[in-house]
């Protein structure tokens, strides 16, 4: 264990450090990852899907705030959609308006969820996202993960049914639009998703803050649970594109994820806890106080021995 928390203490003083190379290298790779992504779904575009321009903004995205490659990420999918038809970018622009405007307005600050949410749906283990974003973030992040379910779902309908869209009489516009808005609204699986991952993350966020002895423990194993339940008993009456083995197996690793961020961010020793009791003018205070894991930095003098002749 000892082991553990010294490597634990040297990445953080390492990421200390040299964040400030560390940050726009990140935040670079992040863009990469996210617009490869894209164009290797979507792939409509044959000018946005060159290495050239991925590169290019993804280098941009390394000097800009985090929000900017969302609204960029909006922007290269708009333009794939609309390299499909007409309508679907409509319909997708309209779809992600309306995210952006509600995820802005309640959880600005989690970018990052929205990102990668589709990322990890790509990976099949989108279950660890709701169960971290509840230990590490405010309880209005919720909305952030919600709309990352909706934005997975709307770019895999439209890449699912991109061929069929685009054989539609080019005439017909309203019932091109008809479709593709029908499609997205019946989907009830998605709503069965974005509900099992929503509470997923207001639970574990509500069990985290509890005064009790393993709290978070308990809020990862309670909101995975939580979310198996909703998915599977959803799974029955809706189409949510998750069978029960990817369900099971993708918590099992969610769980073993979550234990790793807890192990970075929440590792406390509870069998030196102490009650600390004391009073001002005003009031009594009765604090629980639960100490670190840490390790002692050894410390190292080299001294220099020179011979006298």
């Amino acid at each position: 264990m000892s082991s553990l928390l010294e490597i634990r203490d040297v990445l953080r003083d390492f990421y200390s450090k040299h964040e400030i190379y560390l940050l726009p290298f990140l935040k670079f790779c992040l863009a990469f990852l996210v617009i490869f992504t894209i164009n290797l779904n979507l792939g409509a575009s044959s000018k946005l899907s060159n290495m050239l321009v991925v590169l290019v903004v993804s280098l941009l995205c390394a000097c800009l705030p985090i929000n900017m490659l969302v609204v960029l990420s909006m922007i290269f999918t708009i333009v794939h959609f609309y390299e499909i038809s007409l309508e679907c970018a409509i319909a997708g622009g309209a779809v992600f308006l309306l995210m952006f405007l509600l995820y802005y307005r309640f959880s600005p600050r989690d970018a990052l969820v929205v990102l990668l949410m589709p990322l990890f749906f790509g990976m099949k283990i989108p279950f660890v996202i709701p169960i971290v974003v509840g230990l590490l973030c405010p309880v209005t992040s919720a909305v952030a993960v919600g709309c990352g379910v909706i934005a997975y779902y709307v770019i895999s309908y439209i890449k699912d049914n991109a061929t069929l869209i685009s054989s539609l009489e080019a005439d017909n516009v309203i019932a091109r639009f008809r479709y593709i808005v029908d499609g997205l609204m019946s989907n009830k699986g998605v709503f069965v998703v974005v509900v099992a991952f929503c509470a997923t993350t207001i639970i574990v966020w509500l069990l985290r803050r509890l005064p009790v002895d393993y709290c978070w423990t308990i809020a990862i194993f309670t909101g995975s649970v939580m979310m198996v339940v909703i998915l599977l008993l959803g799974g029955l009456n809706y189409d949510t594109n998750l069978t029960m083995g990817r369900i099971i197996v993708g918590t099992l690793v969610s769980i073993l994820m979550a234990f790793v961020v807890q192990f970075f961010a929440f590792n406390v020793d509870y069998s030196r806890t102490e009650q600390v009791q004391f009073e001002d003018d005003e009031y009594y205070y009765y604090v629980k106080a639960i100490p670190k894991n840490t390790v002692s930095k050894s410390k190292r003098a080299v001294k220099k021995i020179t011979s006298v002749l």
